[in-house]
């Protein structure tokens, strides 16, 4: 029904280079990105030392009080097997500035100030390191809005935006990333016990299925349901991925003139080739 089997050699080769290509022509050869202990952002670290080598990567672990020791000792392998560069940073004290003024603050609030601190530091070591911050998110996180804005969605460019998390974990396997890494359940390590399964109330491996036909397909929703997908699932999935789409755009802008940027103002940056 829904058939998420990619070429691994071929989506390497093209992602490594992407990230090549998209850090030099900016005028860069060193890049930042934040490594958690998940996979998203052990691939995305995987690729970008293979495409830039270790040495140009600096990968910041950045956890909070709640953080668990294993996160930290996962992440660890993965700086260990790519020989990237390396900090630990951690936003405790950043981000319990904001969290302690409000005692009832929700942990949807903890979790957001959590994400936008990471940035923050992501961003001033893109300064210091003279780098280009690499994205770390999914195809899957990306549609159903499961992500900060202005938090673990900032980035200058993402290499792992079109794969869906069950293509995340091919991929993984392919560039033997730990095993311990690659099974683990997915997690954004915001507050104990906390599970991105858990929260969206569905599993990637079902939802995958459905968003591969929903939106590479081009199935409508009534499609989706006589494909025998639950319709209760179905609306739930194409409600998020609708509701979010704000997300996944630049801010809109109203029109005035007669060239807008985002609408009629659409040069490419390499302007002249």
């Amino acid at each position: 029904m829904s058939d998420l089997t990619i070429n691994t050699d071929l989506a390497r080769s093209i992602l490594t280079g992407f990230i090549h290509s998209e850090t030099t022509r900016a005028g860069f050869s060193k890049a930042v990105l934040g490594l958690s202990g998940g996979i998203d952002s052990a691939l995305s670290c995987y690729l970008a030392a293979e495409a830039l080598g270790g040495e140009n990567v600096l990968a910041v672990r950045m956890p909070y009080k709640t953080s668990s020791q294993e996160s930290l000792d996962h992440a660890q392998l993965v700086i260990d097997a790519t020989g990237v560069q390396s900090m630990t940073i951690p936003i405790t004290e950043m981000a319990d500035g904001l969290i302690n003024k409000f005692p009832d603050m929700n942990s949807l609030r903890k979790g957001n100030i959590m994400a936008r601190c990471r940035m923050i530091t992501l961003y001033d070591q893109s300064v210091a390191f003279n780098g280009l911050v690499v994205g770390t998110g999914n195809k899957t996180e990306i549609l159903l809005g499961y992500t900060t804005l202005f938090g673990d969605s900032a980035c200058a460019f993402n290499p792992i935006g079109d794969l869906y998390k069950t293509q995340v974990r091919q991929l993984s396997h392919a560039l033997c990333i730990p095993e311990v890494i690659v099974s683990k359940a997915p997690t954004a390590d915001l507050w104990a016990g906390q599970t991105d399964e858990g929260e969206l109330g569905f599993t990637y491996a079902d939802v995958d299925k459905l968003l591969y036909l929903y939106v590479d397909e081009r199935y409508t929703p009534e499609e989706c349901v006589e494909a025998g997908f639950e319709r209760k699932f179905v609306e739930t999935v194409v409600a998020r991925v609708r509701r979010f789409h704000f997300k996944r755009v630049m801010p809109p802008i109203a029109k005035l003139s007669n060239r807008t940027v985002g609408y009629d103002f659409l040069y490419l940056r390499d302007w002249g080739t």
